[in-house]
């Protein structure tokens, strides 16, 4: 796929950006192209690696909620990198890809659960500007899932939302992972 960044790509270089690139090809197949544009500044690109570290320790809500949450956040900005990745994260993570490809048609599909479909108005909630949070929607996650879970899944959605948004703003489009997976095009939500 041609690239189409608003801000160019930086070729990975020195001992850091070798061991950077083979840590992406491990776990990619190739190198996602927000490396190259966030290698303009390191600490933004360490603090993007330490964030998904750290995230990937947070165990109190389920990962398939995870997944659908961050999936209909990008859905919503727009961010074809994150939906392409979250369904081929969805896969290698064993994770039930069948319902992370309708995530995109989520209110019409009829292979969500009401939490998963209550997980999924709460991103999108969370993602409107303003936020269009509800005490209903809150309650009821609050009573389904319990505190700890809901403080991670709010916080999940909200890091989803900068990293959505930062890479709609900088261009950077799907690298059709998850084709790479054999998998199914993601389903798209019916015009009528």
């Amino acid at each position: 796929m041609a690239s189409s960044t608003r801000i160019p790509k930086a070729e990975l270089t020195g001992i850091y950006g070798a061991v950077v690139k083979r840590m992406a090809r491990k776990m990619f197949g190739e190198v996602p192209e927000p490396l190259g544009v966030v290698w303009h500044n390191r600490k933004v690109l360490n603090f993007s690696f330490s964030i998904g570290r750290k995230m990937q320790k947070w165990d109190q809500c389920d990962e398939n909620l995870k997944s659908f949450a961050h999936m209909a956040v990008a859905s919503m900005v727009g961010c074809s990198f994150c939906l392409d990745l979250g369904y081929f994260n969805a896969h290698n993570q064993g994770l039930d890809v069948a319902k992370a490809r309708e995530v995109p048609r989520w209110r019409e599909s009829d292979v969500f659960t009401p939490l998963e479909r209550e997980v999924m108005e709460y991103a999108e909630a969370m993602t409107l500007t303003p936020p269009a949070v509800t005490d209903e929607l809150s309650a009821g996650l609050l009573k389904a899932l319990g505190p700890a879970a809901l403080v991670e899944l709010t916080s999940f959605i909200a890091l989803a939302n900068f990293m959505t948004r930062s890479n709609t703003a900088m261009g950077i489009e799907s690298q059709e992972f998850s084709a790479a997976c054999d998998l199914k095009p993601l389903a798209v939500p019916s015009t009528a």
